[in-house]
């Protein structure tokens, strides 16, 4: 397929629709086809450089032993009440809930 590239050749753009000689048209970043009045470059803005991740994790991570209980484990305890933690015994207590009664109709 051939196309039209000499010195007849027009183009419309698409931002004006003015009439323009085709090899005076530019090509924008976001493909519109624009006369040589209505080209503008990318804004840096828009595709701004990625900022490299934070490393997340250790290569060679070990607990802290000195922090071990007896039997070798540690645990810590946290909850949103008070300051938030609870220490590293966990003591057992009772709790009891209730909820009302339920009663279900089908008619």
């Amino acid at each position: 397929m051939a196309f039209a590239s000499n010195k007849n050749a027009y183009g419309i753009c698409d931002i004006t629709g003015f009439r323009y000689k085709l090899a005076d048209m530019k090509l924008t970043w976001n493909g519109l086809l624009v006369g040589p009045d209505q080209w503008s470059p990318k804004e840096p803005q828009i595709d701004p450089k990625p900022k490299p991740a934070d490393a997340e994790a250790l290569r060679i991570s070990r607990p802290d032993q000195a922090a071990d209980g007896e039997d070798g484990t540690f645990f810590q305890v946290y909850t949103n009440v008070g300051l938030g933690r609870l220490g590293t015994t966990l003591q057992t207590f009772g709790l009891t809930t209730t909820l009302g009664n339920v009663e279900v109709t089908i008619t």
